[in-house]
């Protein structure tokens, strides 16, 4: 199936979850050695490319009784990290989305979450160890946590078991959630 026959049937037959999983970490460096353009390119992936796709979900979820949207937060959304002001705003902003999702369409089936996943070893993280900026980027490779927890996370949170989490900004490092989730508990 080609790229354009796949978004035509969904867009047909609507959406039931839509995960924003899409995000940069760039541009890494303090705000006065950044471009305007760069950081707009990070808050245009990290935070208006998921209003788009949450828009578009939205329209099908709405006329179908219900849905799901998991938008990929991060701590960052909640605390400033040097070098990562681009970054931490458009979390920020994403967090914001995730409430007002919940406010406007809760009461029409539809489950929002915002889901930090941790500091997960992925090809971001090889980047924010090379910038060497912050105390992130000092978290040695083997001290990442591993892709499939934050993936079992969020499939746990498109079933009906995370129904009373809805409208929340969750963290895959928070003990309960874990337990729900079936995962390890944290040393």
């Amino acid at each position: 199936m080609t790229d354009s026959v796949a978004m035509t049937t969904v867009l047909e037959h609507g959406f039931d979850i839509l995960v924003n999983n899409a995000g940069v970490i760039g541009p890494i460096g303090r705000i006065l050695d950044v471009s305007p353009e760069d950081w707009g390119r990070n808050i245009q992936t990290n935070l208006i490319a998921a209003f788009h796709a949450t828009q578009t979900a939205l329209r099908h979820m709405v006329a179908k009784g219900g849905g799901t949207v998991v938008n990929l937060s991060s701590g960052a959304a909640h605390r400033p990290m040097e070098g990562w002001s681009a970054y931490c705003s458009g979390k920020a902003g994403l967090a914001m989305l995730t409430r007002s999702v919940h406010l406007e369409y809760g009461g029409q089936g539809i489950r929002c979450f915002g889901f930090a996943p941790g500091v997960v070893d992925t090809d971001m993280q090889g980047s924010i160890r090379a910038s060497g900026i912050n105390p992130v980027s000092q978290i040695p490779r083997e001290n990442l946590a591993p892709a499939h927890e934050p993936a079992e996370a969020i499939a746990w949170l498109c079933t009906p078991a995370a129904d009373a989490l809805a409208g929340q900004e969750l963290d895959v490092r928070n003990p309960d959630l874990r337990k729900s989730v079936g995962l390890r508990a944290l040393e």
